[in-house]
């Protein structure tokens, strides 16, 4: 990755931070999915500089930035004019080449928790054409694990009385291209040695692709 380019959020009053980034994202993406290839790949891949995880939860920040290997992926992209009527919440930089010196290389990629008692829910609602509340509260057969126990026994018990676990990665809420219903696009960071070479989803985002940080 040469070139790149960086967008700042700026929230006020009437939009906050968690929605101004659902508003940004929605637009990148779907910029992403008009030049994707066959494959559903993309040459372009987003990081996020201000990202923190902590013992709770996880930040995105406030500025997200595109990369790509030649500055004229970028220029055809033309983010500022995808993001026109968020112009008063955001700010875009011009394409700049990446800094010679930078402090190594991460990996920004999609995570899909499967411990979310909902979404397990609407999982099964959808394989056995159920409607979410009786999926949610009816009784099914789940995996139960005992205190310090190593192994797992099978239990009949609802989605409902499952333990809540709290998801510390960051997200940001979409709307589904496809169906229209609104899902967290969980975003888990790795830093990594050395640079990687690839391609990216529609979300920006890879298992394996490396972006720089500086």
């Amino acid at each position: 990755m040469n070139y790149y380019l960086e967008i700042t959020l700026l929230p006020n009053y009437e939009v906050s931070l968690f929605n101004l980034w659902s508003k940004t994202f929605q637009q990148i993406h779907l910029g992403l999915v008009e030049i994707q290839d066959a494959q559903k790949r993309v040459p372009i891949g987003l990081s996020f500089p201000e990202y923190k995880m902590g013992e709770k939860f996880g930040i995105l920040g406030s500025k997200l930035r595109l990369f790509a290997v030649d500055e004229a992926a970028l220029t055809r992209f033309d983010v500022a004019s995808r993001l026109n009527r968020l112009s008063d919440y955001v700010h875009c930089t011009g394409i700049r080449p990446v800094p010679s010196a930078v402090k190594g290389y991460a990996v920004y990629q999609r995570e899909q928790p499967k411990t979310g008692r909902e979404r397990l829910a609407r999982r099964y609602a959808r394989r056995h054409n159920l409607d979410y509340e009786t999926a949610f509260n009816g009784k099914v057969e789940l995996s139960a694990r005992h205190d310090n126990a190593t192994e797992c026994e099978r239990k009949l018990m609802s989605y409902s009385e499952m333990p809540h676990k709290t998801i510390t990665t960051p997200f940001i809420r979409l709307k589904s291209l496809s169906n229209g219903n609104t899902f967290c696009l969980w975003i888990k960071k790795a830093h990594v040695e050395n640079h990687s070479d690839g391609t990216f989803t529609a979300y920006g985002l890879s298992s394996t692709a490396t972006v720089p940080e500086f």
